[in-house]
């Protein structure tokens, strides 16, 4: 799936919060996310390289954890993510067979995530990055093929800007 991602650094989680809230729009409950991310062994930082994401969610403590593989590749010149999803059954085995094909560790990032499901195509997240101060929020948005990602990038810019938001960071969580 192609998408167009944008990421603000909030100037204030409250704020944000209550301006969506202004517009009937409100956060799901708090759930945790831990990702592994592997990068191949040649990986260069700013390429095309793919990367293999071992996601961990749990969303309610009486419920086990789920388990995703995510491939995600950056494309720089054109600004589209490409992102595929697989549930896994076995953590351990997978993470055998990401690093059997020649992937190594990068890192690991946890947060609590609170989402708005917009529609089918878009999705807004609010993140508490462990280790990193601040609030951050992040809209998703999937491509169909005829949709132009300068355009979509255009619009999420300025969905930001009318929520009063504009620090907007280009760097992966793990990178920050």
């Amino acid at each position: 799936m192609k998408k167009v991602i944008l990421k603000v650094k909030l100037s204030s989680r409250d704020k944000f919060e209550q301006k969506l809230s202004d517009i009937n729009l409100d956060f799901s409950q708090i759930y945790w996310q831990h990702d592994r991310i592997y990068v191949p062994r040649d990986y260069k930082k700013n390429s095309n390289y793919p990367r293999l994401i071992m996601r961990t969610e749990m969303r309610s403590v009486d419920k086990p954890a789920k388990y995703t593989l995510i491939l995600r590749r950056h494309i720089e010149d054109s600004g589209i993510d490409i992102a595929e999803e697989t549930t896994v059954k076995d953590y351990e085995s997978m993470v055998k067979i990401i690093l059997q094909l020649g992937f190594k560790p990068l890192s690991e990032v946890s947060r609590r995530r609170q989402d708005i499901i917009m529609d089918e195509n878009n999705v807004i997240y609010l993140d508490k990055i462990e280790n990193l101060p601040g609030y951050y929020a992040k809209i998703e948005s999937n491509l169909s093929p005829d949709d132009s990602a300068p355009e979509a990038y255009l619009d999420l810019e300025n969905t930001f800007k009318t929520l009063g938001e504009s620090n907007f960071v280009n760097s992966p969580y793990a990178e920050i």
